[in-house]
């Protein structure tokens, strides 16, 4: 499971808004360091995923749809990239030439075990817990 350039800039973004205020990407970008050529996409990416709202207009803006406490750090990574895997082994749409019938090598199971492990421990906290 990496967390990829994109995933932090989407950690970011969420950070900027954190104090629940409009912000309009130029300014969120500004605030996170996010390339501005990153920042429509993977907000474009939140907003679908429910996390952020964009309020069109001249005062418009990006903000959150709802509070930090209700979200979690997967939650954000999940929005930005979908799926993540330790190896690329353990999704479901590569072949792996060590896997038997629906059966793991053993490192793979290894490595299952602690993506399971990595995805409850970033489901368990808030982003309220994170940022404080």
């Amino acid at each position: 499971m990496l967390i990829t350039k994109e995933c932090d800039y989407g950690i970011r973004i969420i950070r900027a808004l954190a104090d629940g205020k409009k912000r309009t990407v130029k300014t969120i970008c500004d605030m996170e360091h996010v390339p501005f050529k990153f920042a429509y996409k993977i907000l474009k990416k939140l907003q679908k995923a429910g996390l952020v709202q964009n309020k069109l207009g001249q005062n418009g803006g990006y903000i959150l749809v709802m509070p930090l406490d209700a979200f979690t750090l997967y939650d954000i990574i999940q929005a930005v990239d979908e799926r993540l895997f330790l190896a690329e082994c353990l999704r479901g749409d590569i072949e792996c030439q060590r896997k038997v019938e629906d059966t793991y090598c053993k490192v793979h199971e290894e490595l299952d075990r602690l993506q399971s492990l990595l995805v409850d421990e970033m489901k368990s906290r808030s982003i309220t817990a994170i940022m404080e």
